[in-house]
């Protein structure tokens, strides 16, 4: 048996019987081999055990919501702003008032209220076929929109949360009009119609099919850091764009997590919480997916260290759940498939 499967094979015994008092159940959606190394470290520094739940970010908010008053689920740990603001709206979550972690993350990667905090952080970075060069005048996010770049770029469907918080936060710093009318620059713009995933667009650049695509950060960071030379070489031929440099910042979004309001184990989750905040952990939580720690200070490891003085923008990062309808919306005034 896998150490994965050994470990959700105790959580499942754990949650059935164990004693409450010395464990905390983690429900996730981050699923890296990495992030077991973490809560090994939390039982042995605490004596505290982590039972692991695994599953899609959806699926487990519906499973906390079904479960309801008797949940077993103390942290909820997912991916994306937009997906912590639908556990919010679940009502998934209750507030945490605590020091380290109002000390230890920024305030734009907190939810306002404190009933979510954000762990990592990743940038949606505009890519570049470096066989073509590097695009002149295309800066921002808005730059996109350019009719310079007609039949240029490659991006992944509108409806994905990425491109969803992306356009959350042009809502905010925008407004609905000016950020409908990118949009629309932005589908002119196409080399073709939506498909794929992130690495699929940054593969796409490189193959020489668009000469700009959007992707986020860490996956650029796969590709460098992986085992397979054809992956390597798909990092090398593309050059990153940190958008909007001159101005407000980069978009960037989070990993994230929330004590659960019916937790059992309330304590021991805050304390688990707080943990991931420590230099160390945030070191290793960042690496096992190629992100940014949120803490400011902690340095990565990984390739997505070469990229480190990047300024982001300030807007926090509950605006884009808060924005989610809206930009759905203007997706879909514009015709972005």
């Amino acid at each position: 048996m896998t150490p994965r499967a050994l470990l959700l094979s105790a959580a499942l015994a754990a949650i059935a019987g164990a004693a409450a008092a010395q464990e905390v159940n983690v429900y996730s959606s981050r699923h890296y081999d990495t992030d077991l190394s973490l809560y090994e470290d939390f039982t042995r520094q605490t004596g505290i055990r982590v039972n692991l739940i695994e599953g899609g970010a959806d699926e487990l908010i519906e499973r906390i919501r079904q479960e309801g008053a008797g949940s077993p689920a103390d942290l909820l740990i997912t991916v994306d702003a937009g997906r912590l603001f639908r556990a919010v709206e679940a009502g998934i979550f209750s507030p945490v008032d605590s020091p380290v972690l109002q000390a230890r993350i920024p305030a734009k990667y907190r939810h306002p209220d404190n009933l979510w905090f954000g762990l990592t952080t990743r940038i949606r970075v505009i890519y570049y076929d470096k066989a073509r060069g590097v695009p002149e005048g295309l800066d921002t996010y808005e730059d996109l929109a350019d009719p310079a770049w007609k039949g240029e770029i490659c991006i992944r469907s509108s409806s994905n949360i990425y491109n969803v918080s992306l356009m959350a936060e042009l809502i905010e710093v925008l407004g609905e009009d000016a950020a409908l009318r990118w949009a629309e620059g932005l589908k002119a713009n196409l080399a073709r119609p939506p498909q794929g995933g992130d690495t699929d667009q940054i593969k796409a650049v490189a193959a020489g099919e668009c000469w700009i695509g959007v992707a986020n950060s860490y996956y650029w960071g796969r590709l460098a850091a992986s085992d397979k030379a054809e992956d390597r070489a798909v990092a090398d031929k593309v050059g990153l764009i940190f958008p909007n440099q001159a101005d407000r910042g980069a978009h960037s979004n989070l990993s994230g997590a929330g004590v659960v309001a019916t937790a059992p184990n309330r304590d021991n989750a805050i304390r688990f919480l707080e943990y991931l905040t420590t230099d160390s952990a945030q070191r290793i939580f960042a690496d096992g997916n190629n992100e940014y720690p949120v803490v400011p200070g902690v340095v990565p490891t990984g390739p997505i260290s070469a990229w480190l003085d990047v300024k982001v923008s300030d807007v926090n990062a509950n605006v884009y759940g808060a924005n989610a309808a809206r930009a759905v919306q203007i997706w879909e005034r514009a015709g972005m498939p």
